[in-house]
């Protein structure tokens, strides 16, 4: 008796132990939801957006994340929902005019941000600078 005992209770351990690891394996982690996202996707995926704003603003401007956001209020790192610093709407014109540049006069339909299709880009202008030659006078 004590066999099939344990035999069953063995069973019903696998079998337990089975479904729990499968819906772990089955569920997804919730998607990540960015907020003051105007002109980027608001349901844009994590690595998607570090990637533009590595390609596109660091490399494309030669600036750090803090040349946009604002720092925190509580003094430790970025607040990256604050519009606090003009450079972030500065940034977001910059991005419709390069959306609306490639649209207009490259005919591609559905350019966005990030998009490694789009002929004109940050880098087109500013070369590695935070401000173009001819914003600065240096032509």
């Amino acid at each position: 008796m004590e066999v099939k005992i344990n035999r069953k209770l063995c069973v019903i351990v696998v079998l337990g132990a089975s479904v729990t690891c499968t819906a772990a394996i089955t569920n997804k982690p919730e998607p990540v939801h960015y907020e003051n996202l105007k002109v980027l996707p608001r349901d844009i995926s994590s690595h998607d957006l570090q990637s533009i704003m590595a390609d596109d603003f660091e490399d494309g401007l030669g600036v750090t994340c803090g040349f946009c956001h604002a720092n925190a209020k509580d003094g430790h790192g970025l607040d990256f929902v604050s519009d606090a610093k003009p450079e972030k709407e500065i940034t977001r014109q910059m991005m419709r005019m390069t959306i609306g540049i490639n649209k207009k006069y490259f005919k591609l339909k559905h350019p966005g941000i990030g998009n490694q299709a789009l002929v004109v880009s940050c880098i087109t202008c500013h070369k590695g600078q935070p401000f173009p030659d001819a914003a600065t006078g240096n032509n």
